[in-house]
């Protein structure tokens, strides 16, 4: 399973790539807006840090506007990198016709806000690259949001689809197995919680009484 970022933050995609367990990046306006930088000097050093897929979302409602936007957005973007754009779109009739238009062009898309089996089948025909469900968001209302992934997945591997699934609105290391365990394509992953899935205090233990028995070895 691949591991992607969901952060705009520089320092934190900086610090984790540098760790070797990173594969791409995801982003929205309310993430790039947390930095309180440009949009355009976020996208450039984000594209220099990471070498792969970088979600990018637009903000329009109609289907024309979401492609002129996307196209916008690939243009921003350094020749160089622009194979690693991947246009968020959200699932929504609009955004299908988006997508579908898309695709044609060659723009790589992230159907984005997706909620049920039903709608990940409709983006992946309509040629999406990618689609994100929102499982963390899902469980807030107190339906099990992995299950949406594994109805998914299974309905995906039964045709061959190739589209890659997300898992979105991960909330918790256990979020991250149980993906894992599905063989979900790709999890999205918030900076703490990649913090949280490096830590245990059996290792920190460990560490601390090699150290305490290295004290005592004659030098």
């Amino acid at each position: 399973m691949k591991i992607f970022i969901d952060t705009a933050d520089l320092d934190e995609i900086k610090e984790l790539a540098s760790w070797g367990i990173i594969d791409g990046v995801t982003t929205n306006p309310t993430l790039v807006a947390k930095t309180g930088r440009s949009f355009n000097e976020i996208i450039e050093e984000i594209f220099k840090i990471v070498d792969g897929p970088i979600s990018l979302e637009v903000v329009s409602e109609k289907a024309d506007d979401m492609v002129k936007e996307a196209k916008q957005l690939v243009s921003k973007v350094s020749e160089k990198y622009r194979k690693n754009v991947a246009i968020k779109i959200p699932m929504t009739s609009e955004g299908l016709k988006a997508v579908k238009q898309l695709s044609k062009m060659g723009i790589k898309t992230n159907v984005t806000l997706v909620f049920s089996a039903n709608q990940a089948l409709l983006a992946a025909k309509a040629g999406a690259t990618y689609v994100s469900p929102f499982i963390g968001r899902l469980d807030d209302i107190g339906q099990e949001g992995m299950q949406i992934v594994e109805e998914i997945m299974e309905i995906f591997c039964n045709y061959d689809i190739e589209t890659e699934v997300i898992v979105a609105s991960i909330r918790h290391p256990i979020h991250v197995i149980q993906a894992a365990r599905i063989g979900a394509d790709i999890a999205t992953v918030p900076p703490s919680v990649l913090r949280k899935m490096v830590k245990h205090s059996l290792t920190d233990v460990g560490i601390k009484r090699f150290l305490e028995d290295w004290e005592k070895v004659k030098k």
